[in-house]
């Protein structure tokens, strides 16, 4: 490859434009939800050829306004392009929408970014792989107006060398786009196990301003001491997890007798105020059944052992 172009081809890829042959890969996408538009905007946005899908058409005007190609039918999307990114409501809408497309679909990419769990996804790796289609799973990490964005973050899991073929294409989509393995269930669960996170720490930090609120204190005002406590649990979580892979829980900072009266006061003061203790209650209950099993004296890490022995109960 001359100087110039290897040059050239290399802007391109900083740029984020995925350069295959000389040309920008073809990329369809199928659902045109807020993150499927999302995601074919992004492509749109660097100049790759994108025809686009959906049940109602009309959503793909904004977007063939800006240079996509809008498809009538599954089949003809699928055929206008080598990657095909599918993006829509389940699983079950991906196999309705894709079941009678086998001749269609061999030989190309198929990379899933609907949300599911690990099981569904592994099982359409399977679906896929009968069918000679190469296959992708994939989680999006982000809201649909960070897609695009340097440090936005995708998961991904299949076979690798299909990852790395298409790498530089998937990080038109967020710059932070991450391999985790083989398994194909693997960026479901992640994303899973992320959100799982993300709704806890929602749902009690509703329940504090539900409590701060009782004594005409508003959400502004409460802020900065939610965001220092919160800075602060994060900044445990690390210790928290070398504590659970090596399973030693003792602690000298604060036990499961403590913590067991701290959300009881939690729990009756809501009572008081009127207020659903919804969100504290899973909590407390894992946490009294621990202590009630002789483990008072353990660290809240220890509470995973209750938990994991819900996946067999």
């Amino acid at each position: 490859m001359p100087e110039t172009t290897r040059m050239a081809a290399q802007q391109d890829r900083k740029n984020g434009a995925a350069i295959e042959g000389g040309q920008r890969t073809a990329v369809t996408v199928l659902g045109l939800g807020m993150m499927g538009a999302a995601l074919a905007q992004a492509f749109v946005n660097r100049g790759h050829p994108t025809t686009v899908w959906n049940r109602s058409i009309q959503k793909a005007d904004p977007l063939v306004a800006r240079g996509a190609r809008p498809a009538q039918t599954v089949a003809d999307a699928v055929a206008a392009s080598p990657l095909v990114v599918v993006c829509v409501s389940t699983y079950d809408v991906v196999r309705e929408l894709l079941d009678p497309l086998r001749d269609a679909l061999a030989g190309r990419t198929l990379v899933n970014l609907t949300t599911g769990t690990p099981r569904q996804a592994r099982e359409l790796a399977a679906w896929a792989a009968e069918r000679g289609v190469d296959y992708l799973d994939g989680a999006i990490m982000a809201i649909p107006p960070m897609i695009g964005q340097s440090d936005t973050l995708l998961l991904y899991s299949g076979y690798v060398a299909l990852f790395e073929a298409h790498r530089s294409t998937l990080e038109l989509l967020g710059g932070d786009t991450t391999y985790l393995g083989a398994d194909a269930g693997l960026a479901a669960l992640y994303d899973l196990a992320l959100l799982s996170m993300m709704y806890a720490l929602y749902g009690g930090f509703l329940h504090a301003i539900a409590l701060v609120e009782t004594a005409g204190v508003d959400g502004t005002t409460f802020m900065p001491y939610a965001d220092r406590i919160l800075n602060e649990v994060v900044s445990w979580l690390p210790d928290t997890a070398r504590e659970i892979d090596a399973g030693d829980y003792a602690t000298d900072v604060s036990t499961l007798d403590i913590n067991k009266d701290g959300v009881a006061h939690i729990v009756r003061a809501s009572e008081e105020f009127g207020i659903r203790a919804d969100v504290l209650r899973p909590i407390q209950a894992l946490i009294e059944r621990r202590v009630a099993e002789g483990h008072g004296r353990d660290g809240l890490a220890s509470l995973i052992e209750v938990i994991r022995r819900s996946r067999s109960a």
